[in-house]
């Protein structure tokens, strides 16, 4: 059974700093990229970042350039996402998911993806 439990969320006050996990199994880790994606009420999924386990390339998304790092821990088929200088405009439910990489599809093409796991909240707010 494939799985990606995604945890880490919770409340923070602006500035603060949040660290995700992504969990994975049921899937050769290694030869897929992991996508981090957060969807916040009344609006569209959208992706966060990204990172390709076969060679830990990483994306980020413009809005969390500088303050998000991405990063992934083969031997424990891990990816983690560490949010620094959070925003309200952060505040969304955060997903991971599963892309075999393909030249197809965007980096955060949502139908692209492979697997999906349950997301985690993360509220900004004072």
């Amino acid at each position: 059974e494939v799985q990606l439990v995604a945890s880490g969320g919770g409340l923070v006050q602006p500035g603060g700093s949040l660290r995700l996990s992504c969990a994975a199994s049921g899937f050769t880790f290694d030869d897929y990229a992991i996508v981090w994606f957060r969807q916040a009420p009344g609006k569209e999924r959208e992706g966060v970042s990204r990172i390709d386990n076969r060679d830990r390339s990483t994306t980020y998304a413009d809005s969390v350039k500088g303050r998000f790092t991405i990063s992934s821990d083969n031997a424990k088929n891990t990816v983690y996402l560490q949010m620094n200088n959070l925003k309200p405009g952060d505040t969304a439910v955060y997903y991971c998911a599963a892309d075999r990489p393909s030249s197809w599809y965007g980096p955060f093409d949502t139908y692209a993806m492979d697997y999906w796991g349950k997301g985690t909240q993360v509220t900004v707010s004072s």
